[in-house]
């Protein structure tokens, strides 16, 4: 089972960046990482007219794209519930890190990304499943761990004692 670890934060507190750079940072050391983004508002990755998005409005339930470069699976909820994000991680394959942005109700261990410009209240002061933030401000007083917003190595170290991965990359496994 792959270790699990999240990045959540307010709209424009620098989550993708923080996602973008923690991938960088934890594939640049060996390791397999995929992600998760929960998106809150119809989302579409096709194109519409081209056939993949003509298979869907026909009424397919899944459509499968498959290249000599990648393969993207598509499945159209229709009236179903979105799925809870535990039957959507069995979904991915095996790696060492699936990192995950958004979710922030879930109870998988999280890093909030926080800039004081957002004028948003930190959500770890709430939630016990935020073990550290990762803000543009310091944050005293606060009784988890507080790194730059751009100290991507460090907030890289740290998901990695978190998740138990610091040890694969000591016995080079």
């Amino acid at each position: 089972m792959s270790a699990v670890f999240g990045v959540v934060g307010w709209k424009n507190s620098g989550k993708t960046g923080l996602m973008e750079r923690l991938v960088t940072e934890i594939t640049g050391r060996g390791l397999k990482v995929s992600t998760v983004k929960h998106a809150h508002h119809t989302f579409d990755v096709d194109q519409p007219g081209k056939d993949s998005h003509r298979h869907r409005q026909a009424g397919a339930q899944e459509v499968l794209l498959v290249s000599g470069r990648r393969w993207a699976l598509m499945h159209e909820l229709r009236a179903e519930a979105e799925p809870p994000l535990e039957e959507m991680l069995r979904h991915l394959g095996p790696v060492d890190l699936v990192l995950i942005e958004g979710y922030k109700r879930d109870s998988h261990p999280k890093v909030e990304a926080h800039r004081v410009e957002t004028g948003q209240p930190l959500i770890a002061e709430g939630d016990p499943t935020v073990k550290a933030i990762a803000s543009n401000v310091a944050h005293p007083g606060m009784d988890r761990p507080v790194f730059d917003l751009n100290d991507t190595r460090a907030i890289a170290d740290f998901v990695l004692e978190q998740t138990g991965l610091t040890g694969l990359l000591e016995t080079g496994s």
